[in-house]
């Protein structure tokens, strides 16, 4: 499949479908852009200053870089021996460090060093995919609704084959997953496979106070200085098979590893990055602009940045908490910091003005053509009257959103009652998740929600909101939280009552697992009661938002449609998880009037900002002497006089860039991806030359770290350093 077959289809199904879309649709700037693998041999990169052959990047009739790539989780990681090590962003790892973490021996704080094999532990919950094709199937999936005009009967019935096209080309045998993914919006379609290892090991990981130097002081900004990088391993089963942790599993090895280029890059240089970027959306209408700015944005930093203040109140004189809640601040803080960062760039930037001068003038184009009239005449007034329908219950649909994901309670009653509506159906008529060989997996996932209970917390976010739900407007009410109101119930006393606390008793939660539905709600039990009415107005509008997602998705393909008669040019598919490559040059900005950043910082900045005394600047001790030393080794930079931390490049990157290579125009690793400055977090919405910067760890301090500081020789020779 993956050579003279997958050659074929690019050349017959993919060109005549996914090309036809990309092709003069070049964006205006050559580094604006996430390419998927069907446009780099149309990008002509070898001009704006790739060395090697673009075939070298990617050959689908061979091995070639792409295949050092790899998934993980939510970040992207690449081979870099031919033993299976991976280097990732230490961020991405943290999950791992974090959960083989104790008290007493911390290595979230301290770090960690796996002299040999044995002393690898296993990144539980981990795995990696390795991309092994892809295939058009956009005809497949839009034949499948082409006479279907229920907009939510519509959304289901794609859903429902892109599963079945999914399943169909998974080979469990070879551990091959696959996946469809939506390029364009209800226009085009693309199946992926996916070789799968699930047997992920930690081998190297700096000091916290490496790892995430700056903490959030620093996150999405430059200048950083902060060493996000780790190493880890892919392991297999003997015969070379996927197969969970074992004693017996081997480390894999990649077709294709990296090699790394110890000297770095200098200002100017071409880079370029393969990724797994996440989701953008910047051929969205003006309206889905003005639900993130109006409701999801401003809703959700709100409230993560109340839940993350009351974790750090809770934590702030206990270790063990801290440990606990750990991985839990991060990422709350990552996103709201984000979302705070997307805010900033609404202003600074009037997106939502710039969409709807186009929208003006693409509606102009439209009625002056008469065929064009009669067929695009009402998009925008249809898009409008949607989004118009969907703003009616947007507060609603975030509260219930994020209701199930902050309270652990909620979300385990939750869970009490679909197990007990799932388990009364035949196995096969089940939702994946309550199917008999799935159940043990579900279940594991429910007990990391039960461990990583606190009652304080619980009782805080819970009646956090609450109060927030009282103040909604009378289209987005919660009906659980007006029988509250209604019934005269006080909203501390309920969140207070035991019943909130009686569900993580493993005892009775066990109980709860063998009843009926009839018999739950014998019970009386007020939690369960209170999950039951959320659960039902979340079922109504999951149906709702159903039927407003199958008409937007008509819709968006329309837009497609139309913008590609209008323009010709300037847009590509938006990011989708899925394997794409970025490119760029080493390069500085102005963020404000007179104000210069360059593009490299150095160690000198991490002593500068140590000596401030500032939690999230605290510093290793051992680091420090090496500075006053000016033990650099090899590593130093005459250039930027001093070792290099952390380099910044106008590559076009999103979320799930963590830990993407950064390579230099002869295809070799020079530092690894980790973030965006502070005005690039609007990237995912939209693209801008003058101040969209992504940040990267050098690899000339990731080197020095692990040598100077970790003391591993032994990943430098597997890199194949000389030292």
């Amino acid at each position: 499949m993956r050579k003279k077959n997958f050659f074929i289809l690019l050349k017959s199904a993919l060109i005549l479908t996914i090309l036809s879309l990309f092709l003069g649709m070049m964006p205006s700037s050559p580094q604006e852009g996430m390419f998927p693998l069907s446009e780099i041999h149309n990008l002509g990169l070898n001009s704006a200053g790739l060395k090697i052959s673009q075939n070298e990047i990617y050959n689908p009739d061979g091995v070639s870089l792409v295949d050092a790539l790899v998934q993980l989780g939510g970040c992207t990681g690449s081979f870099v021996s031919k033993d299976g090590l991976i280097i990732t962003n230490h961020h991405c790892a943290f999950g791992a460090i974090n959960q083989a973490s104790t008290v007493k021996n911390n290595y979230l704080e301290n770090g960690f060093y796996a002299k040999n094999y044995e002393e690898e532990f296993a990144a539980k919950g981990y795995t990696c995919k390795i991309t092994e094709s892809y295939e058009d199937v956009s005809d497949k999936i839009l034949d499948a609704v082409k006479n279907i005009n229920d907009p939510a009967e519509r959304t289901k019935l794609i859903s429902l084959k892109m599963k079945e096209l999914a399943a169909t080309a998974e080979d469990k045998q070879n551990s091959i997953t696959a996946q469809v993914s939506e390029m364009f919006a209800g226009k085009s379609y693309v199946l992926f496979r996916y070789k799968t290892i699930k047997d992920i090991r930690l081998v190297f990981a700096p000091p916290l106070s490496i790892g995430n130097f700056g903490g959030e002081t620093d996150n999405w900004v430059w200048p950083r200085h902060t060493g996000d990088f780790s190493f880890m391993r892919a392991y297999v089963a003997p015969d070379g098979s996927a197969a969970e942790y074992s004693k017996d599993n081997v480390p894999y090895h990649p077709k294709k590893f990296l090699k790394i280029n110890p000297k770095g890059v200098e200002e100017g240089d071409f880079v370029f990055l393969l990724g797994y970027p996440g989701r953008t959306f910047r051929h969205r209408p003006s309206q889905y602009f003005i639900y993130q700015k109006e409701y999801l944005l401003p809703y959700i930093s709100s409230l993560y940045s109340y839940a993350i203040d009351q974790l750090e109140k809770l934590s702030k004189e206990s270790p063990e908490l801290k440990l606990k809640f750990a991985s839990r601040i991060k990422s709350l803080a990552n996103t709201m910091k984000n979302y705070k960062g997307k805010l900033l760039g609404f202003h600074k930037i009037d997106l939502i003005g710039n969409k709807e001068n186009e929208e003006k003038e693409l509606t102009n184009f439209i009625n002056g053509s008469p065929q064009l009239k009669e067929k695009y005449g009402s998009l925008f007034n249809e898009i409008t009257d949607v989004y118009n329908n969907f703003f009616k219950t947007a507060k609603a649909d975030l509260w219930l959103r994020q209701i199930f994901n902050l309270s652990a309670g909620v979300s385990l009653a939750n869970y009490v009652w679909n197990y007990s509506e799932q388990t009364q159906l035949p196995n096969d008529k089940r939702d994946d998740a309550y199917k008999d060989k799935n159940i043990n997996s579900t279940l594991a996932f429910v007990n990391r929600i039960k461990s990583m209970y606190n009652p304080e917390f619980e009782k805080n976010i819970f009646l956090r909101m609450l109060n927030d739900a009282s103040k909604f407007e009378p289209s987005s009410r919660i009906q659980a939280v007006d029988y509250l109101i209604n019934n005269k119930i006080n909203f501390i006393q309920f969140s207070n009552d035991e019943s909130a606390n009686k569900i993580f008793d493993d005892e009775y939660f066990s109980q709860l697992l063998t009843k009926t539905p009839d018999e739950l709600e014998e019970l009386n039990d007020p939690l369960l009661n209170f999950v039951k009415k959320v659960k039902e107005q979340n079922k109504t509008l999951s149906r709702k938002n159903d039927e407003i997602e199958g008409k937007l998705n008509k819709l968006y393909g329309e837009l497609i449609d139309v913008k590609s008669e209008w323009k010709k040019t300037n847009f590509i598919p938006d990011a989708n998880g899925t394997l794409r490559l970025t490119y760029g040059y080493i390069k500085g900005y102005y963020p404000a009037d007179a104000v210069y950043y360059a593009p490299i910082t150095t160690l000198e900045g991490v002593i500068e900002k140590a000596a401030t005394g500032e939690e999230d600047y605290v510093i290793p001790e051992k680091l420090r002497r090496l500075y006053e030393k000016k033990d650099y080794g090899q590593f130093y930079d005459a250039k930027v006089k001093g070792l290099p931390i952390a380099i910044l490049y106008d590559a076009d990157t999103s979320g799930g860039n963590s830990g993407s290579p950064i390579m230099n125009a002869y295809g070799e690793l020079i530092g690894v991806n980790f973030d965006r400055a502070y005005g690039a977090t609007i990237n995912d919405f939209a693209w801008n030359e003058s101040y969209s910067r992504s940040i990267g760890v050098d690899i000339r301090y990731v080197l020095w770290v692990t040598q100077k500081i970790g003391g591993a020789d032994s990943i430098l020779k597997e890199l194949g350093i000389n030292f």
